[in-house]
């Protein structure tokens, strides 16, 4: 089960993601996702973990509790959709550049 946690402490570690959520079972992986640029904590992660059933235990008893000071929104990950690659409106690069262009004849 794939597990999403936002409202992190932007202190928050990996490890100590892991940690809190190894006391409901076993956790295959946890990490925090951070900024590109930055490398600071986004806020919002991501636990796996194997059996369903330990990790909506783990979704139901964590949801809305408090955590290095913040509290929690834990709920099951929806799967990523893809993004396009264009930015919505009018998306196309090409055209004349824009601007005002006066002619002269």
């Amino acid at each position: 089960m794939n597990i999403y946690v936002s409202n992190l402490n932007y202190s928050s570690s990996s490890d100590s993601l892991q940690e809190l959520f190894a006391g409901f079972g076993e956790v295959t992986s946890a990490s925090i996702i951070t900024d590109r640029e930055t490398g600071r904590s986004r806020g919002f992660g991501f636990v796996e973990m194997p059996n369903d059933a330990e990790g909506q235990k783990a979704i139901d008893e964590l949801n809305g509790t408090d955590f290095e000071g913040k509290t929690l929104n834990v709920n099951v990950a929806r799967p990523k959709t893809e993004r396009s690659s264009g930015g919505g409106y009018n998306s196309n690069r090409g055209g004349n550049g824009g601007g005002y262009n006066r002619r002269r004849y």
